[in-house]
């Protein structure tokens, strides 16, 4: 475990809640940043709350090391965008060929802001769940986006800042399975029930592998990986 602190962007879904656990197994202090900005799947932000709450009381040892968390209104990023997550449309391609779900410039803008806030709290690390493994083709979620915003984030800010990325090799599967590594049975079912996905918001359904619609993108991805993992226990979390 390293002394050194991160700040962990946390949505509150199984991506976000995974990165959180493998940030607080390794640092001394982790702080969180979520973001608000007019998404369709606003009750993520009711869940996140819930979830890290639940994280405090059922992993004492992490609960010492968890620290502040802080929410960001970012109303504009919702206003400028006309996307099937910050607008009640169905989910296609569009005609670039990228899913209409992409907010455009979305994880540049959270990982600036998390970037700004690191600076201010004297934190050097900032975890984030994007992965180009299994996800919906976003751009701004490809290993060589976060290489090169590190790079223009530690220029801006003349302060080196990493940001780690575990799950960008991983599928959700390995994800699943990385749950279980860090926290056993308690963790995965913590996830399972107390994380948000889905990109409809829906939370009415319960299904094995948690809440939500069934048929979006997110919950297809979530639901692939959670069979994949089952029929294959022994399944290596390594990328």
């Amino acid at each position: 475990m390293e002394e050194e602190g991160a700040l962990v962007l946390y949505s509150g879904g199984q991506d976000s809640a995974t990165c959180l656990a493998w940030a607080l197994e390794r640092y001394g202090h982790v702080e969180t940043i979520g973001f608000d900005y007019g998404q369709r799947h606003r009750i993520e932000l009711d869940c996140r709350t819930d979830l890290v709450s639940r994280l405090r009381a059922q992993f004492p040892a992490w609960s010492e090391k968890l620290g502040e968390d802080h929410v960001v209104r970012l109303d504009a990023l919702g206003q400028i965008s006309q996307t099937a997550l910050t607008s009640d449309m169905e989910f296609r391609l569009a005609e670039d060929g990228l899913p209409n779900s992409f907010v455009p410039g979305r994880n540049l803008i959270f990982l600036a802001f998390a970037a700004a806030l690191a600076y201010r709290r004297g934190l050097k690390r900032i975890v984030t769940g994007v992965c180009e493994t299994d996800y919906s083709g976003y751009p701004d979620c490809r290993d060589d986006t976060i290489k090169a915003m590190q790079v223009a984030l530690s220029l801006g800010l003349d302060r080196r800042l990493v940001l780690e990325t575990p799950l960008m090799w991983r599928d959700k599967a390995q994800t699943w399975a990385l749950a279980q590594e860090l926290g056993g049975e308690a963790l995965v079912e913590l996830i399972r029930l107390r994380s948000h996905s889905c990109y409809v918001g829906d939370r009415t359904l319960e299904h094995v592998w948690g809440h939500g619609c069934g048929a979006c993108p997110a919950c297809e991805l979530r639901s692939a990986g959670w069979e994949k993992w089952r029929s294959r226990p022994h399944l290596t979390t390594e990328p």
